[in-house]
C-alpha cells in the first residue's frame, strides 16, 4: 500500500474541519455514526475509554477532539485500518491522547487479565452474518456484516472489560434495538436514544443505547434526534453535534 499521508485527495474532515481523516484504499471513509457515538460519551479526567472495532479511529479521535484530557484506546482486527488510525492520530497531533492496537475482540474475551475501562463504545457491523450478499470490497464487508464475532460477542466482551459503574454504549440499526436492550438489561440500567433521518412518526434508522453497569434504574426511552429537515439540510441540533461540539445526553 502506498504511503497514505502523501495522497492529498485521501484527506477529508469531520467536526467541521477540526479533525482531519484519511480514507482507506478504495475510498473507504467514516460515516456520521462514529461522530454521533463519540458525542454520546461523557467522561471525566482520568477515565479510560475503549473503542471496540474502531476501524480508522473516527469515534476515538472525535472523542479526543471533544475532550482534550481523554485517554482512549481503539482496537480492531484489521491491521491496515489500525495503521491508518495511527497516521491520523499523528496528523492531528493526538498521539498523547489515543492509542490504536491490532487486537481481535474475541481475544479480549479470552483474556483472564482484560483491563477494566470506565467506558466502552462500539459501532459494530449492522448486518447479521449471512443475511445479505457481501460487497466485493472487503473493508465494506468488515464494516457492515458480522463475521466471526456476532452482536452477542461484542456485548459480552464490552461488559467483561468495563468496570462496575462504567458505561457501555453502542450505535446500531434501530431494528436490532431489542437484541441490544435484552442483553444490556442483564448488566445494568439502559437508556435508548433513537435517531431519525427526518421526522418522528416513521421508524428510526439508528439508535444509540447506553448501559451503566451495575445500576438498577428502569430502561428509559429518550426523545432522540432528527437528523434532517424536509429539504435535506441538517437540523439545528444535528448540525451542532456533527459540525460543532454539542453533546448527546444519554
Amino acid at each position: 500500500m502506498s504511503d497514505i499521508l502523501s495522497i492529498p485527495n485521501n484527506i477529508y474532515t469531520l467536526l467541521d474541519g477540526r479533525l482531519k481523516m484519511l480514507s482507506a484504499d478504495g475510498g473507504y471513509r467514516a460515516a456520521i455514526d462514529p461522530v454521533l457515538l463519540a458525542a454520546s460519551i461523557s467522561i471525566r479526567k482520568g477515565e479510560k475509554i475503549l473503542d471496540m472495532g474502531c476501524g480508522t479511529g473516527a469515534a476515538t479521535l472525535c472523542l479526543a477532539i471533544r475532550n482534550p484530557f481523554a485517554q482512549a484506546i481503539g482496537v480492531d482486527n484489521q491491521a491496515m485500518l489500525i495503521d491508518i488510525a495511527k497516521k491520523i492520530a499523528t496528523l492531528n497531533r493526538l498521539e498523547g491522547n489515543v492509542e490504536f492496537k491490532n487486537i481481535d475482540l474475541l481475544d479480549l474475551n479470552t483474556s483472564e487479565k482484560a483491563p477494566k475501562f470506565d467506558h466502552v463504545m462500539a459501532n459494530p457491523p449492522y448486518m447479521k452474518k449471512g443475511s445479505v450478499r457481501p460487497s466485493p470490497d472487503p473493508l465494506k464487508v468488515a464494516a457492515n456484516i458480522e463475521n466471526n464475532a456476532v452482536l452477542i460477542d461484542w456485548l459480552r466482551v464490552s461488559f467483561k472489560v468495563v468496570a462496575i459503574g462504567g458505561t457501555v454504549t453502542f450505535i446500531h440499526r434501530y431494528e436490532r434495538r431489542d437484541e441490544l436492550i435484552a442483553v444490556m438489561e442483564k448488566y445494568g440500567s439502559v437508556s435508548v436514544f433513537p435517531i431519525w433521518s427526518r421526522m418522528p412518526g416513521k421508524t428510526a434508522r439508528r439508535v444509540i443505547i447506553k448501559c451503566r453497569k451495575g445500576a438498577s434504574d428502569k430502561t428509559k426511552i429518550l426523545d432522540g434526534l432528527i437528523l434532517h429537515r424536509i429539504n435535506g439540510d441538517y437540523t439545528d441540533k444535528a448540525n451542532a453535534i456533527l459540525r460543532g461540539l454539542s453533546v448527546i445526553n444519554i
